[in-house]
């Protein structure tokens, strides 16, 4: 996949060099920023396919970047990948939860990179989402508007049917209530937090008849996450 154009956002030179380099080569247009400053005037400026930021920035934090543009209508859709030497499972757990859409650890290699980079891009390419969703015999049917179980048809709410398509899409990623409410409700509509504990409730009902209310579980301390798999 190549003519596609990255940001990346990076302030140790040595680093961001050799992310450009290996980007180029991999057939992609590459524009730099050394700090959150930077990286806004120019996403101002023309809007890339996908941003790389680094989480340690020295005017602000990547993980704070990511987050306000993950608030943004304009920019919410923009595909994130977070570079960043924090290895361990609470820091990728806030990277993630964060808005970021993909983590990669320091050190990394730049054939992975660029493989990490493409596969996001092929997910976020217009029309990529397939028309039906199926994970463990659960299927929705976005041209129908139905959600099956096997041949059985699951009743959902509007919101349920929104909520699970949302998850659906977004599988195996944690997200917050806050980020649930942004994401299936929309910026503009004010909506307490504590009711998308309720609509997860109705979710999950609706689905424990057919033994998938599993799926949809809860993060302690985190938010909800989409299992592709019963477990």
């Amino acid at each position: 996949m190549t003519g596609k154009q990255i940001l990346v956002v990076e302030d140790e030179r040595p680093i961001r060099e050799m992310i450009v380099f290996g980007l180029r080569r991999a057939g992609f247009e590459v524009r730099e920023a050394e700090d959150c400053r930077s990286a806004r005037s120019q996403l101002a400026d023309r809007r890339p396919d996908l941003l790389l930021v680094d989480w340690m920035l020295p005017d602000m934090s990547g993980l704070e970047l990511t987050r306000q543009l993950k608030r943004d209508r304009e920019t919410r859709e923009l595909p994130v990948i977070m570079l960043t030497a924090r290895a361990d499972e609470p820091d990728k757990v806030a990277g993630l939860e964060g808005g970021a859409d993909d983590y990669v650890t320091k050190p990394f290699s730049p054939r992975e990179l660029v493989a990490r980079i493409n596969a996001l891009l092929r997910r976020a390419a217009p029309g990529s989402v397939e028309e039906q969703l199926e994970y463990d015999g659960l299927r929705l049917d976005r041209a129908s508007h139905r959600v099956m179980a096997g041949e059985r048809s699951v009743v959902l709410g509007p919101t349920e049917y929104r909520m699970l398509e949302f998850f659906m899409t977004h599988p195996e990623r944690v997200y917050s209530r806050e980020q649930l409410l942004d994401r299936v409700w929309g910026g503009n509509v004010y909506v307490e937090q504590r009711t998308i504990d309720v609509h997860i409730r109705r979710l999950r009902k609706a689905l424990e008849e057919f033994g998938y209310d599993r799926l949809i579980q809860t993060v302690r301390g985190a938010g909800y996450r989409f299992s592709t798999r019963l477990e």
